[in-house]
Parts: structure tokens; sequence; C-alpha cells
């Protein structure tokens, strides 16, 4: 399959072959062409060559819903669903269930709470506005809806990047409950490690093009596979630790924050040249903290002190003054203006600088933007380029850039490899370390124990709004953090 978007070839020749009944796992980095391969399948796009053959025929999958009635379901990674709406009207959003003209909401809701219940979530009322639900329970209603078809492929794009060990558990069960009726899945995900557990076979792509069809996943090495993907070796994923000097000053002070309802007595400190990690599930309180120090959400306990000044509470506003930096979990609809260009959304935090007689001066911020750019090996590198177009790593390159042009000394990380691919990561995971190493205090919260325990110096053990233990990363392993979790959530 071949695909040209503005001259810009996204497919140069990618083969794939699915079976009935097995979990097909794609790899490869950002911008390999995955997103574009499930959108030619899903109908999206119209390839400009090559072939599709559906159950042993040449077919063509001209529109989304050509694709839904050959039996090809796509959930994509940018979650579809519509906040407005109930869980029943967006599971059944275009194919509504209707009779003489009129919409049966009661068969919907019928309909929809076996779904739910399939997808080990019967507690969720199929009446729940989406717009009120978590990212995880968003990530079930679009489960469902692929599942409300009478599908043979259901295709999913990173399904395990917004849950918890256990809610991955569960949709691990479900992927084995489809394929053993004979449904064929096609699983995109950056988590190696998932591949093992629930892969059969395994398709890599890079630049376009295919590098392997159909490798076994149980017994193909992972350096075998990031080879594969990236063209080179990776071997060590996480950069070595420089020690911080035990008088090394503390930059972040955090004392006995709370927030009605969410967390109570969080204390920890950050010095200079620290990483500090906030290991636990989601739903924990892991994000809300670090909302509440960067001041989106007004503490109702407790205080946060930069260097000597205490922060007052609920103001974003005094924490960019003072030198803090959020990255958002949601980079897209929290962090980024997307439709912006880079160097716009790399100096949002630092307008004031380049005003000039009330008029901004773009050529400032363009010459800015592109030092970090190239300082952040952010690629393409085009400070005019739309921040829409660029992969999740180099997106999350835009916010770290951000905070350094404004001179930020406190880093606050939310999930910041989300959806990006193992090259990738290496490349944050080495830049967080060193703007840790120039003096700068960060934290970060990741679903991914291993990450917090490869990243941070000392890390925080995070379950139902309290912390449990604070030790040193080298001193736990994620065994042990999942055992504390577990013993402190059923506490």
């Amino acid at each position: 399959m071949t695909k040209s978007f503005a001259g810009v070839r996204a497919l140069r020749g990618v083969d794939l072959e699915v079976r009935a009944g097995e979990v097909h796992c794609v790899l490869g980095q950002n911008g390999a062409g995955k997103s574009t391969l499930i959108k030619t399948l899903a109908g999206v796009h119209r390839p400009d060559g090559g072939q599709i053959s559906w159950l042993g025929e040449a077919v063509e999958i001209p529109t989304p819903q050509a694709a839904i009635e050959l039996g090809i379901a796509t959930m994509y990674q940018e979650l579809d669903v519509v906040d407005g709406l109930t869980i029943a009207e967006n599971i059944f959003l275009g194919h509504e269930l209707a009779s003489g003209g009129f919409t049966k909401r009661s068969e919907a809701a019928r309909r929809t709470t076996e779904l739910l219940r399939r997808l080990g979530h019967a507690s969720l009322s199929p009446h729940t506005e989406v717009g009120t639900l978590s990212a995880a329970n968003k990530e079930i209603v679009s489960m469902a809806r692929a599942l409300s078809h009478d599908i043979k492929l259901i295709i999913m794009d990173e399904p395990s990047a917004v849950l918890d060990s256990e809610e991955v558990k569960n949709l691990f069960a479900v992927v084995r409950e489809l394929t053993a009726a004979g449904i064929a899945v096609v699983y995109i995900t950056h988590r190696l490690e998932e591949i093992r557990e629930i892969g059969d076979r395994i398709t890599v792509l890079k630049d376009g093009r295919t590098t392997a069809v159909g490798l076994p996943a149980s017994d193909t090495p992972t350096a075998e596979l990031i080879r594969l993907m990236t063209g080179r070796d990776v071997s060590n994923v996480f950069p070595e630790r420089s020690p911080v000097a035990s008088d090394a000053p503390v930059i972040l002070d955090v004392e006995d924050l709370a927030l009605d309802g969410v967390f109570s007595d969080v204390s920890f400190r950050v010095r200079a040249g620290e990483v500090v990690g906030l290991a636990g599930l989601v739903g924990s309180g892991r994000s809300e903290i670090l909302e509440t120090v960067y001041g989106a959400r007004r503490a109702t306990a407790g205080r946060v002190r930069v260097r000597d000044r205490v922060l007052p509470r609920g103001s974003v506003t005094a924490a960019v003054r003072a030198g803090v930096g959020l990255s958002p979990e949601e980079r897209k609809s929290q962090g980024l203006v997307l439709d912006e260009p880079i160097y716009v959304n790399a100096t949002l935090a630092s307008m004031s600088r380049f005003a000039r007689g009330g008029f901004l001066d773009d050529k400032g911020a363009r010459r800015v933007a592109a030092e970090q750019i190239e300082a952040l090996e952010l690629r393409p590198a085009d400070p005019d380029r739309a921040a829409r177009t660029l992969s999740g790593g180099n997106q999350q390159k835009i916010l770290l850039a951000r905070w350094l042009i404004h001179g930020t000394s406190v880093l606050l990380l939310d999930e910041p490899t989300r959806g990006v691919d193992v090259g990738a990561r290496a490349e944050i995971y080495a830049l967080i370390r060193r703007l840790a190493a120039a003096g700068n205090a960060v934290v970060v919260v990741s679903s991914e124990i291993e990450e917090v325990l490869g990243l941070a110096d000392i890390v925080l053990v995070v379950a139902d709004g309290r912390v449990l233990r604070t030790l040193p990363s080298h001193q736990i392993d994620e065994h042990g953090v999942l055992d504390l979790v577990m013993k402190g959530s059923a506490a």
C-alpha cells in the first residue's frame, strides 16, 4: 500500500496480513505510517496504490461506513467520543436503534448495559454523560461502540495508553474473548512488554515501509524489534543518573497539601538537580497533585513553596511567575494550540517578552523558538509548522521548549511519554535528566512504574489520594510499588 499527502509519502509500500482469531501487533516509531495505515483500512483515506483483500476478495474501502459494513471497526488513539451525549447515545451514534422514526432508547440502554458488562464495566450507567467520565472510561465507551457493530476485525490504536494495570488486564481479557470468537485484532502499541502478553504476530513499520511482517510475538527479541523500528540499537533506554548533593538547595517544597475529596497530607521536597517521581494507579490522585502544585486546582490545605516564595492557592499566574511549568497529561487538549505553529506554542508562556508596543514580535519569537528546536532536536525543525502535524514525542518537546524559553526552574511532567515511541522515549528521558543536571527540579507522573523508577531519584508511592511511602528509587522495584499500592487501596 502507498499513500502521499501534498507530495509527502506517508506510506511507501506497506504489507500487512491479518488472520482470523489472532492479535496482530503493529509496531513503529511516531511517523512510521501506522496512523495512515489504519485510517486507510478504516476508510478515512484512500490509498494511492496497492491492494486490499478482504476474506480473499479484492475490495475498496472508500468511506468509514464501508469499512463498518465489511466488518472493520477502529478505535483511535485520540478518543472520538462526544462529551455532550450519554454513553448509550455515543455507542449507537450513526447507527441509532429506531422504529417508525423514533429512537428506541430503552433498547439502546439495554444493549449498552450488556456491552459494558462484557467489558467489565457494568457499574457504568448508559445514561451517564460522557463528558463526566475519566479518560479511561471514555476509552471503554469507544471500545463498546466498536463492539456494537457486527465486526470481524477491530483495530485498536494505543488502547492501553490511558488505562491502569488492572484495566489493562481487563482489556486483555476482552481481547482474548474476541479472538476466541474468531475476531481478528490489530493492536498498535508503544509498550513492547504488552506484545509478549497479548500478541500472536508482529509487523514492524519504519519510514512508511514494512521492515518485518508476521514475526512471532513470543520469541522475537526486544532488541531486534527496536532495531527494526529505529534502524539502530537502543541498548539502554534510561540514562545514567548523577548523585544529587545532600546540600543542594531545595527548589520546590510541598507541605501537607490537600484537595478535599481527592488527596490529603501530601509532602515532598525537590532539590536542584533532582527528579521526584509519583507512582501509582490511574485515579490515585497523582495528576491532581501536580495540577494543585501548579495552581490549576485550588488547594484546601497545605502550602507550596518555590525557593523562598510561598505560592497563593489556585493561582497559575503566580506559579508560572515563580518558575513552575506544567506539561499536562492530555497535551493535545490541555497543553497545545494544535492549529498554531510551533513558535507560537513554544512562546505562549513568554508572550510579554516578545511584546513590542502592543504587538507581538513574531520575528523574535521565531528566532528564540528556532534555538530551542535545534537544542531539543525537534523534528521537523520548522518553527512555522502547525503543532497538530507533529508526532507525540515532538509535541512533548514543544512543551519542554515552552518552559525552557520561560526560564522555568520547576518542571511538572504528567505522562511525558504517553503515545511516544521507544526511540523518542529515550530522547525524552535523556532530555529530562539533562534538565535536572542543569539545576532544575523535576517532578514526573507516569502510569508506567518502570518509567518512574528508571527516571526518578526519589519515588512517592501514591494510592487513594495518600502518599504511602517516600524512598530512593533504588530501594524499590516494580513489584514493591504494586504491592504497596494494592495493600494501600485495600486499607
